[in-house]
């Protein structure tokens, strides 16, 4: 039995150019989100009290924003500054969720980096490591294998709110598929429910497997 004539060039349309992107946004939230959250959690543990204030107020600036509000400001309110700060939809969409992403990595590298014993700390002074040497080589490789379990977890999260970029037009797998009913439906034929039954399988089939895995680390590194 062979498919519909539309879904050929739907389903490669979603799949090349809305996938694709969700992918590509997924994973620039990821690294940028760890590369900032990490940095600035494990500052958060220094006893500078300006350092950890500026710290603090970033992450609940950014954590308690709506991640929509953010993206809002970022590619309409921005231009509006400078025209230099004006951001294409993706990348407005990028910066959003790293924004909001590195807010939730430094509160947990806090948490992490604050659940290595006393001792550790002591021993790495006693071999003569400062804090930045004693931090990057003795303290975070082991708040690495703590962070595992909320990382993976922070990605299933951004994979979700990729769709939030929908709103200002990046082309995301919900909006290709927006896109998709609209041109069908102009055409004379009606498939929303195919169409966006499909994204909902093609997250699910993303994002199952990964709050399994996050499960999985929980309990096997707790």
């Amino acid at each position: 039995m062979s498919l519909p004539d539309w879904v050929e060039p739907v389903a490669r349309y979603m799949l090349e150019e809305g996938l694709a992107n969700t992918l590509k946004l997924s994973a620039i939230a990821l690294v940028g989100s760890a590369l900032v959250g990490i940095t600035l959690g494990t500052l958060l543990t220094i006893r500078f009290l300006p350092t950890r204030a500026l710290i603090r107020l970033y992450i609940e600036v950014w954590r308690g924003l709506p991640i929509l509000v953010t993206i809002f400001i970022i590619f309409f309110a921005l231009p509006a500054i400078s025209t230099s700060l004006r951001f294409d939809a993706l990348t407005a969409g990028a910066i959003g969720l790293i924004l909001w992403g590195s807010a939730q990595v430094a509160e947990a590298t806090r948490g992490a980096v604050g659940s290595i014993p006393r001792e550790q700390h002591e021993a790495a002074s006693a071999l003569g490591f400062g804090w930045v040497g004693r931090h990057l080589f003795v303290i975070l490789p082991q708040a690495l294998r703590r962070l595992l379990p909320p990382m993976v977890g922070l990605l299933v999260n951004i994979i979700q709110n990729t769709t939030i970029v929908q709103v200002i037009g990046a082309p995301e797998l919900l909006e290709t598929a927006e896109r998709q009913v609209e041109r069908l439906t102009f055409e004379g034929e009606e498939h929303p429910i195919e169409i966006y039954g499909a994204v909902m399988v093609v997250f699910f089939v993303i994002s199952f497997p990964l709050t399994r895995l996050a499960a999985y680390l929980e309990r096997r590194l707790a």
